[in-house]
């Protein structure tokens, strides 16, 4: 048994079909169906249904499945640990962030860390924090600073930081006038959101549905300032959280009556290997964790 027919036929059950598989490993197609059917002879049972047109596993192809990704993960982590060993400062570290997180957090993390490993490369990748975690999940990513909430079991998290949300409206608003605002009362507004990935436009949605509208959504944008000035003429309103919120004094923030936080924090993929750069940025934050809070963080089952 070879990895490559492991990896053949992993593809096949993907794609659901020999020829695009075989087209994507760039090999013939007769060679894919080979290879296939020597490790079936070998196993002693038949993983493909191939009655139909499009190829179906069968019940035993659906453990031996399992059993397979597990095997190639496991590989995978190896190779990815020997070309880590004694290679740290020529690493390139994978990180996501959100735009409104990384303006919150990202810069003091990073010069902090990057004082201590100035030879390491950072990589940065901006998407919203649901994107993110979907990345994490399939090794796109090594680390991501997110939003902490309801995420797949795949992931182990380290909080940094609750904040509240804000509600941004522009200077003069009649709202302004209030020292919370109840959500109802923005049900007539123009609303300007970061865009549908982030975790924050979602929770503003849900909000909204909870109290029996849809917001009216006229622009989604991933940059901040774009938001913020957009506010700032009066186009419509938007929602940041509260120490990114206070920092634009162009614009008059409030809390909501009834209260909305966030909790900010790092993932990872529990079931990937983790380099030493990766290692030593969740270090990083959980030393800057302990420091923003003044509370000890516990990563004792975290799989560091």
């Amino acid at each position: 048994m070879e990895l490559r027919q492991l990896k053949y036929f992993q593809l096949v059950c993907q794609l659901g079909s020999i020829t695009n598989a075989a087209e994507q490993a760039h090999i013939a197609q007769p060679a894919m169906s080979i290879a296939i059917q020597k490790l079936e002879e070998e196993l002693g049972v038949q993983l493909l249904d191939r009655s139909q047109k499009k190829i179906k596993v069968t019940s035993a192809g659906c453990v031996f499945l399992k059993r397979v990704g597990d095997i190639l993960t496991r590989v995978e982590n190896s190779v990815l640990e020997m070309k880590d060993y004694g290679s740290f400062h020529r690493e390139n570290l994978r990180i996501g962030i959100p735009p409104m997180l990384g303006a919150m957090l990202f810069p003091y993390i990073f010069s902090k860390f990057q004082k201590e490993h100035p030879y390491l490369y950072i990589t940065v990748i901006e998407e919203g924090s649901l994107t993110i975690a979907g990345m994490l999940e399939k090794g796109e990513l090594d680390i991501g600073i997110i939003i902490i909430s309801n995420l797949s079991p795949q992931l182990d998290t380290i909080s940094i930081t609750t904040s509240e949300v804000f509600v941004c409206l522009p200077i003069g608003h009649p709202l302004t006038q209030l020292s919370r605002i109840p959500l109802q009362e923005l049900r007539g507004e123009q609303f300007l959101l970061f865009k549908e990935d982030t975790f924050s436009h979602q929770l503003v949605v849900e909000e909204c549905t909870k109290n029996q509208f849809s917001p009216r959504i006229v622009v989604s944008s991933s940059q901040i300032e774009t938001i913020i000035g957009l506010v700032e003429q009066g186009v419509g309103i938007t929602f940041l959280l509260e120490p990114i919120a206070r920092k634009h004094s162009n614009v008059a923030s409030l809390p909501l009556a009834n209260s909305l936080s966030v909790t900010a924090g790092l993932a990872w993929n529990k079931n990937r290997y983790l380099s030493n750069a990766t290692q030593a940025f969740i270090s990083a934050i959980q030393n800057f964790s302990e420091q923003f809070t003044g509370e000890k963080t516990d990563t004792s089952q975290k799989n560091i």
